[in-house]
């Protein structure tokens, strides 16, 4: 920071009090690169659609997260940063970025992250999403990757940023109805930020068969009648080279169909818990392509860790046991 520079318009921390105010709220950081007595920094909590975010500001040159910090604090969550003001640079996960105003950048707080300010003597600003992990990964079907950096001109990267900007201009008030569709809203454009570019690898000999396969049951899977028969008679292929196609990248078409089925599911529970509306789970299993409900629950809690009547408890900001409400919930 330059001699004289203020803080724009946030309540100064010293070292200790910044260091803490980050540990209660996301975990262990260790500012580096600075004197101690002319740090300056701030902390400010944030509500973006329901999920807590910081806007997080200092002179530190360098911001550290060890494996002793991941040990100690046990966090275990996503973080979007967005870089709201100054370059930095960051390193995460075997990834080396640079970040410019309006970049984002998947955080995953189980690893090691570094962040350095291009200038020593400037302010640095970012706000940070805090997306839990187990839910994140529900919606999404999938567990991103820590470390991808996604530039301000994509327009999903766009569109989260300015929520995150009307949520710094914002003066705070009552939660909105309008909050659980936007939660919604905020999973589905962080998949669209850091989904893999193919999540289904393909050979370099039969790439384009196998991802009009994958189309087709994209299209089919929630037909209970649909497997890898009809998977392959709609592909114009026979089944031994339909399995084949998918035997040889570790996989097989009928676990590709089970695991769209419940990632699918998942995403109609989450929405039926934000929304708060009373659609029977055995109608949403049946929707997904699951003729017996039974068998439906048991593959969902092997799955994902819990029944589909208490998803309610994994949903950021709501609580309740639905599954001791819901009569379609079986043992």
């Amino acid at each position: 920071m330059h001699p004289g520079d203020e803080l724009p318009g946030e309540p100064q921390l010293d070292y200790e009090a910044w260091r803490d105010r980050l540990l209660s709220m996301c975990g262990r950081y260790n500012p580096e690169g600075f004197e101690p007595d002319v740090f300056a920094g701030w902390v400010r909590p944030l509500d973006v659609c329901g999920f807590a975010a910081l806007d997080i500001g200092s002179n530190a040159h360098r911001v550290e997260r060890t494996r002793r910090d991941i040990r100690l604090d046990g966090v275990d969550d996503y973080f979007a940063v967005f870089q709201v003001a100054g370059h930095s640079a960051m390193s995460h996960n075997d990834q080396a970025v640079r970040l410019s105003a309006g970049d984002v950048v998947l955080v995953d707080a189980t690893r090691p992250v570094t962040y350095l300010a291009d200038d020593e003597r400037a302010l640095w600003n970012c706000v940070t999403l805090n997306l839990p992990r187990q839910s994140l990964a529900s919606h999404l079907g999938f567990d991103p990757q820590g470390g991808i950096c996604r530039r301000r001109g994509t327009s999903a990267g766009r569109l989260l940023f300015e929520l995150v900007r009307d949520a710094e201009q914002a003066e705070g008030g009552a939660a909105s109805p309008a909050d659980s569709y936007m939660r919604l809203a905020v999973y589905d454009l962080v998949g669209a930020l850091f989904a893999p570019s193919d999540p289904w690898p393909v050979s370099l000999h039969s790439d384009k068969l196998f991802i009009r396969v994958r189309g087709i049951i994209k299209d089919h899977f929630a037909d209970p009648d649909f497997g890898p028969c009809q998977a392959a008679s709609e592909a114009g292929i026979s089944l031994r080279y339909l399995q084949k196609l998918f035997t040889v990248r570790g996989l097989s078409c009928s676990h590709c169909i089970h695991a769209l089925r419940l990632d699918h599911a998942a995403c109609l529970l989450r929405r039926r818990a934000l929304t708060n509306t009373r659609q029977p789970l055995s109608e949403i299993a049946y929707a997904c392509g699951f003729r017996d409900y039974t068998y439906f629950s048991r593959a969902f809690r092997h799955r994902f860790g819990y029944p589909p009547g208490a998803t309610a408890n994994h949903v950021p900001g709501l609580g309740g046991n639905i599954a001791h409400a819901d009569p379609d919930e079986s043992a």
